[in-house]
């Protein structure tokens, strides 16, 4: 008798699969201690990179083509010079910070990167298990590209090509060439990539943009390959990837948030700040002190038609001396900062309202001078966490506070949460607005109750969407089949993001079981879309969202302090 045959799994279905699969198996290495990307558990992840193809990663299902858009955006994230090392360690703060090594920082996430020697990178790893699933599939992709490199240098027979001979003498000769060069070296290396020469060039262009923290195309390109190269012709020349005992020991136990919480406890007791209502906003560290700052120091100096348009102005990179201005101005009236040096790097600021010139406070900002003075509300703004970092984070910083036998709960009267994520159903700059938050691969799902609507947002020329938020593993390893799913099923989503529900699992807790936070803490979510993985080079890959993200920004900060100021 026949049995019935299974159907076939839908691409969506196999690219579930396939992150489970990423995500057990990087979690076996990780515990085991040190892997080879090119032995039998790096060629697990790389096959289920390969399934999934995520769409940040463009062509990395391509043999012969490498994707330079996923190249640009991953050495953003990785520190400058690793596409030269064969063994890459990732550890915990371990005192690196006091070596004569000097400190790498990637364009885009603060992570502190150490260059040991020819051969080895040191990644200080203090965010969590997040941040160590976003280097390795980074790093796979980087290996992957580096083999197709080797293979597009090399002859049928063995020998080098003649384009990669012309690369070898560029790097050699100092890896810079002039402008008469350029042209016909950037010919050289079309042909090496696979790619036509304007896809190149531009490519050229994205990594001569940041170039303080990476070390051009051209070095790029032939470390990547020289590297590969080695592993296949020198024995004990394999690349590796080490993860020290201690960060092993380590992760897991809020040991830096436990710190960088205490450390926040410690400074609003010790400045007789805890008996306030006090608001915490996770934002970026500029928006909410130049909605409340800027426009009072900046009387006389410039001009601006309005808030989003002065914002706009303090956002250009020549305008360090505006910004050194407003700076000077909110530490005189209220401003606090608290640097992180226990290993988040997560910057805090504290705005005692009591201090703060509502009289010069902008017009776009409605709100109740005589409320504010009455309850003289502390504002704590804390910089973006990294996935599961936000729970790490919020859990401390919700705890109780104990000092010398006497503890003390904060009187949290609001959480707020200003972040940027992909969305689903709009276009870049557009706004979201979360009505529950659902744990990708698990279906674990937390409903909130938002003070925060789409009416609050309305008439201000911007889409708002409202509907359930994903927060997902990685954003690197979203394709358009797991994407549409979350569209187009029962779950309704409208976008995807890395914190929100690891927020919000720590926020219930402490209301709800803990009872650490008053049951009527008003909580805030609202997000800008930075991307639309959806729509073919809409993805965080394909460039910054540049100055588009500015209104955006500034209009959730406002909507935000208006519900804080006013009765």
């Amino acid at each position: 008798m026949n049995q019935e045959q299974s159907p076939p799994l839908t691409r969506a279905q196999a690219s579930r699969v396939a992150i489970e699969r990423l995500y057990i198996t990087m979690r076996h290495l990780f515990n085991r201690g040190f892997y080879k990307p090119s032995g039998i558990s790096g060629e697990e992840i790389r096959r289920a990179l390969l399934v999934l193809q995520p769409e940040i990663y463009g062509l990395v299902g391509d043999s012969q083509r490498v994707e330079l858009d996923g190249l640009v955006y991953v050495m953003d994230r990785l520190p400058k010079g690793i596409e030269s090392c064969r063994v890459i360690t990732l550890a915990s703060r371990e005192g690196f910070e006091h070596s004569h090594f000097p400190i790498l920082v990637p364009a885009k996430r603060r992570r502190n990167c150490y260059r040991i020697d020819q051969e080895q990178m040191v990644i200080e790893v203090t965010n969590g298990r997040s941040e160590i699933y976003d280097i390795l599939t980074h790093l796979t992709f980087m290996f992957m590209e580096a083999d197709k490199i080797r293979r597009n240098a090399f002859q049928e027979r063995g020998s080098k090509t003649r384009e990669w001979e012309k690369l070898e003498a560029i790097v050699q000769a100092g890896g810079t060439v002039t402008d008469d060069e350029r042209e016909l070296a950037l010919t050289y290396l079309s042909s090496i990539l696979g790619r036509t020469f304007e896809e190149t060039q531009r490519a050229y262009q994205r990594f001569d943009e940041t170039g303080g923290t990476n070390n051009g195309l051209f070095r790029i390109v032939y470390g990547l390959g020289s590297v590969s190269i080695r592993e296949i012709r020198e024995s004990q020349a394999d690349r590796e990837i080490n993860f020290t005992p201690m960060l092993r020991e380590r992760i897991g136990q809020h040991l830096y948030g436990e710190r960088w919480a205490t450390r926040i406890k410690q400074y609003i007791r010790d400045n007789n700040l805890h008996e306030r209502p006090i608001h915490v906003i996770s934002a970026n560290p500029h928006s909410v002190v130049n909605c409340l700052y800027a426009p009072a120091a900046l009387t006389g100096t410039t001009t601006w038609d309005n808030l989003y348009d002065l914002a706009l102005k303090l956002s250009q990179p020549l305008q360090q001396n505006l910004r050194s201005k407003v700076a000077e101005y909110a530490l005189a009236h209220g401003l606090h900062e608290l640097a992180d040096a226990g290993g988040t790097n997560l910057l805090v600021q504290l705005i005692d309202t009591a201090q703060l010139p509502t009289k010069k406070l902008p017009g776009e900002i409605s709100h109740d001078p005589a409320y504010i003075d009455e309850t003289q509300p502390l504002l704590l703004v804390m910089d973006y966490a990294f996935g599961e970092q936000a729970f790490e984070t919020m859990d401390e910083l919700l705890k109780p506070y104990d000092q010398n036998g006497e503890s003390f709960d904060l009187n949290v009267a609001s959480v707020s949460i200003i972040g940027k994520a992909g969305i689903l159903t709009g276009d870049k700059g557009d706004l979201m607005i979360p009505t529950s938050h659902i744990f990708e691969g698990t279906a674990d799902n937390y409903p909130l109750d938002n003070d925060f609507t789409p009416a609050d947002f309305e008439g201000n020329g911007l889409a708002v969407y409202e509907g359930a938020m994903i927060t997902v593993l990685g954003t690197s390893l979203q394709n358009k089949d797991i994407l549409s799913y979350f569209r187009n099923s029962s779950w309704k989503a409208v976008g995807l993001e890395m914190e929100g529900a690891h927020y919000q699992k720590a926020i219930q807790a402490h209301v709800k079981i803990r009872n650490s936070v008053p049951a009527n803490v008003k909580v805030r979510y609202a997000y800008y879309a930075s991307d639309n993985p959806l729509i073919t080079g809409g993805t965080l890959a394909s460039g910054s969202l540049g100055t588009l993200g500015v209104k955006p920004t500034y209009l959730i900060t406002v909507k935000c302090l208006e519900k804080i100021f006013n009765r």
